[in-house]
């Protein structure tokens, strides 16, 4: 039997964050092609919800249907009262609770917050509405700069397409890597997103000659193969450690090792799919040393093994 997602559709909706769950959960089958994951929709009394957008939808169902949802969703909103002052109606505070898992788009999370669902628990929501949710919920741990957090029965993401992250994460979290791969396909999106939501904050970065870390980014991907330590890094950028780690933060929002092993996981990604060298000679090629430490890495960033995802992903 489909896993049962219910989506609760409020006023004001994000109309790309209603759609996310039918689109992507729909996408995710088994060989045979069965659907993994039914999908249907409600919102209070059953009523119609309006977005910004010029229209509004008629969801299927009301709140009653909580009742019999495996996951419950709750996508963006752009306004309503959980925005305004941290609240929700007390039908829908009541219908939320003891549910097995629940999910949040965007700025969703203020509605589970709302909820009571996120206290003392960690979570995320958009950047930009950071600030007043740590205002309206200091009881949450709130980390604004990743792209999701999963948390176990709760699990809230960033804005608009980090939705589409957290529902393949959870398919692949359910199903395993090859489905959520499918399924990412699919939809046309890549399976993984590196980095967190930081580098899509809007922040002044430095000008001029040598204010920035682009050129010893453009040297780190052309050296993958070679040791590249954070001193040396500084260095080629003309900087001490601790203001590159700091800008090179501020322009990617990651650190630079943690950036460097992720284009090395591309790297490596690429070399599987479109060659036929060794286990070992792709590890070497993208700076990994050993078929070990490639094993490790490639399994932590899509789930799976070198040979495994050569085998799924080989370009004929």
């Amino acid at each position: 039997m489909p896993h049962r997602i219910v989506v609760v559709a409020l006023d004001h909706f994000a109309p790309l964050d209603l759609g996310v769950p039918g689109q992507v959960f729909r996408a995710a089958r088994t060989p045979s092609g069965e659907r993994l994951y039914e999908v249907v929709t409600c919102s209070e009394g059953r009523r119609p919800v309006r977005c910004e957008a010029g229209y509004a939808v008629l969801p299927d169902h009301d709140l009653d249907v909580l009742g019999t949802a495996d996951t419950v969703v709750v996508p963006g909103i752009h306004g309503g009262p959980a925005l305004l002052d941290g609240t929700i109606s007390g039908a829908l505070h009541k219908a939320l609770q003891g549910r097995p898992r629940v999910m949040s788009i965007c700025t969703g999370a203020f509605v589970i917050a709302a909820a009571g669902l996120l206290d003392g628990r960690p979570a995320t929501t958009h950047w930009r509405d950071a600030p007043r949710f740590a205002r309206f919920f200091p009881q949450v741990k709130l980390d604004p700069d990743v792209l999701f957090v999963d948390d176990g029965d709760v699990l809230t993401s960033a804005g608009v397409a980090a939705g589409l992250d957290l529902a393949l994460h959870v398919i692949r979290r359910d199903h395993g890597s090859e489905v959520a791969n499918t399924a990412a396909r699919r939809c046309v999106m890549p399976p993984w997103r590196d980095g967190g939501q930081a580098q899509y904050i809007d922040r002044p970065l430095p000008d001029g000659p040598g204010g920035g870390t682009a050129a010893t980014r453009d040297y780190m991907l052309a050296h993958l193969d070679a040791p590249l330590d954070l001193a040396a890094l500084a260095g080629h950028a003309r900087m001490s450690v601790r203001t590159f780690t700091r800008r090179f933060r501020e322009e990617t929002g990651q650190s630079p090792a943690k950036w460097l092993t992720g284009q090395r996981v591309r790297h490596a990604r690429h070399l599987l799919e479109t060659t036929d060298l060794g286990v070992e000679e792709v590890a070497r090629r993208a700076g990994f040393g050993t078929a070990v430490s490639l094993r490790q890495h490639l399994h932590a960033a899509v789930g799976v093994a070198p040979l495994a995802y050569r085998r799924t992903f080989r370009r004929t």
